[in-house]
């Protein structure tokens, strides 16, 4: 990977020149794409998020839009504190360097900052995993000693021992390739890495758990517990 910053006016991209040749703007304009008949997919949520179609391979674009209270004066904007501090160049950033480490995650193309006085909003363009699921939409499915759950807790743990914290750890950041059984996590948006300094799972591991109670389905014969418990094996290794 080659990142490379290019600034013109009040645009900054942080791009991969290995992938992307040249960093325009409109690659991260939905209406470009929609233009292009690239969009294969549309996934609403706290960032609005196209799957498309693209001479760089099949790829994500996520706009990233407030949530909660915040959202009520500002749908995507957010305080400008510099371009290093910024959300789409820190999640580029943080991508960058899990994929470097063979972490099983999207690999970062490029990042948006738009910026207008003292605020910004942002795009991330990285590239898509095919062939998954979340593991959410598998809930009630598998049984408690299925191997998904062991290979979750092992990719969980794999990223603690590379210094990962992911702040939103849940089912549905975990993507499950139901042939090969490989698992990927996504979403780093506000999460850091710290190479070489193990992390405790505790926090994170709790906050997945309640993401499993949840969404497990009222009508499921299998246990969350014993399905849980196995995970745990997995990340104990």
């Amino acid at each position: 990977m080659k990142p490379v910053i290019h600034s013109r006016n009040q645009h900054t991209i942080v791009y991969d020149a290995d992938r992307i040749p040249e960093p325009e703007h409109r690659l991260f304009d939905p209406a470009y794409w929609q233009e292009k008949g690239a969009i294969k997919g549309q996934v609403a949520g706290r960032g609005d998020t196209l799957f498309l179609n693209t001479s760089f391979g099949p790829a994500v674009l996520r706009h990233y839009l407030r949530g909660g209270w915040a959202a009520k004066f500002s749908k995507d904007r957010y305080c400008y504190l510099g371009i290093k501090r910024s959300r789409p160049f820190k999640e580029f950033e943080i991508l960058r360097k899990m994929s470097a480490l063979g972490l099983p995650v999207p690999v970062p193309l490029a990042a948006l900052l738009e910026r207008r006085r003292l605020s910004y909003r942002g795009v991330l363009l990285m590239q898509q995993i095919e062939d998954v699921k979340p593991l959410g939409a598998y809930l009630g499915q598998l049984s408690g000693d299925s191997r998904v759950w062991a290979d979750s807790g092992n990719c969980i743990r794999q990223f603690h021992d590379s210094g990962v914290n992911h702040v939103d750890l849940n089912a549905n950041n975990l993507l499950v390739n139901p042939e090969s059984g490989k698992i990927y996590l996504i979403d780093f948006d506000r999460c850091s890495i710290s190479p070489g300094s193990i992390k405790a799972g505790g926090s994170n591991l709790a906050r997945l758990k309640r993401s499993l109670i949840k969404l497990w389905p009222d009508h499921s014969s299998v246990s969350v517990d014993k399905c849980w418990a196995t995970l745990m094996d997995g990340y104990r290794g």
